[in-house]
């Protein structure tokens, strides 16, 4: 497994302290994600959930709570510190130059059965929490599963366990945020590995797709709603599910023949479509996305059939498994392959008239 070098500061977990103040955070920091306020605290479920704030002094501290994920915590854009399953407390990073900061806490790997918490950042004595940075202009949200999560893409190996898939996931290293951060843009990673849009991989979960749960700021809470705020108003969409619905035989038992899972598919996928378009205007443009898959070419040729069959700014993008070596857990993308993914992607987002 591949392992992050270079961690600079010393990290001291607290345990059981509580939360870094008694303001809000979400007054001290910006986010874009989904998260749900809990008095103080913020709790959040989807990967690439981040947090920006900025500060005075040698020390900052996050009071998180996370038994399921791994943190990278980043200063002045350098990785300072990874935080593995934070036990609830105050986790410091210490040994700064004793000038202004930026701060930035962003969930690396999913966890759709737990609930996170963060409780706000807290300055090491002498120092103190500045005014939080302002939101970017441009937005982005990236809906999918595990190629949109970066699944295992740390990894130098395709055998993992579900626990070395776990430490060799970073959501920021994917192609939607690295695209994201070139184009200087807010963004929400809302994605979920293994879920397709009427079909999961090789037929699990019957009963539940990715629809069952994109409404949801916290996945394990059903009928949990997020509750979007006014100033979330994407320019892009970039939505890239299918790749589950297709890339497994249909089992003995489930209800689909390769017919009507095509119809099902596609009914679904316009449901979807008209759900975004209906939340975000006329004038958000939805990217529908397909990519190699070397089983079937249904995936790509449906994808495109319903891009064609709309006309209120949805387009198709179609990334080649050309110059991708797929070494991340279990034939996922590896974190070079995101940046060949998101140089692509950038690429496609530069030929479209945002507007921004």
């Amino acid at each position: 497994m591949k392992r992050l070098v270079g961690i600079l500061a010393v990290v001291i977990a607290v345990a059981g302290a509580g939360p870094a103040s008694a303001v809000c955070a979400l007054d001290q920091v910006h986010t874009p994600g989904r998260v749900q306020e809990a008095g103080a605290s913020l709790r959040f479920s989807w990967p690439g959930v981040h947090f920006e704030g900025r500060f005075r002094g040698t020390g900052i501290g996050v009071s998180l709570q996370d038994p399921a994920a791994d943190y990278e915590i980043q200063v002045d854009g350098t990785t300072r510190a990874i935080l593995v399953t934070p036990a609830s407390g105050t986790h410091w990073v210490h040994g700064l130059a004793d000038t202004e900061h930026t701060v930035r806490l962003v969930k690396r790997s999913e966890s759709p059965w737990a609930t996170s918490t963060f409780g706000g950042f807290v300055a090491a004595p002498g120092g103190a929490v500045l005014a939080k940075p302002p939101a970017r202009a441009r937005q982005i949200e990236f809906i999918g599963d595990s190629y949109t999560a970066g699944y295992g893409n740390l990894s130098t190996s395709r055998d993992c366990t579900g626990d070395q898939v776990n430490r060799a996931t970073s959501a920021d290293r994917a192609f939607g945020p690295l695209t994201a951060r070139r184009l200087g843009a807010d963004y929400q990673v809302n994605a979920f590995s293994g879920r397709g849009m009427v079909r999961n991989y090789n037929g699990g979960e019957p009963g539940t797709d990715y629809r069952t749960y994109y409404d949801r700021a916290l996945l394990a809470v059903a009928g949990d709603v997020w509750q979007k705020p006014a100033s979330w108003r994407p320019q892009l969409v970039v939505v890239g599910l299918g790749i589950n619905d297709f890339s497994t035989a249909i089992n003995p038992g489930e209800p689909w023949t390769p017919e009507s899972l095509v119809a099902a598919y596609k009914a679904a996928y316009h449901g979807f479509l008209d759900k975004l378009r209906a939340r975000y205007g006329p004038g958000t443009t939805i990217v529908v996305s397909s990519t190699y898959m070397s089983n079937t070419s249904v995936f790509t040729e449906t994808t495109k059939q319903i891009v064609s069959e709309r006309g209120d700014r949805v387009r198709h993008w179609y990334y080649p498994e050309t110059g991708l070596d797929y070494l991340g857990c279990h034939w996922h993308p590896s974190a070079d392959d995101h940046e060949v993914i998101a140089q692509r992607l950038g690429d496609f987002v530069a030929t479209l008239p945002l507007g921004w």
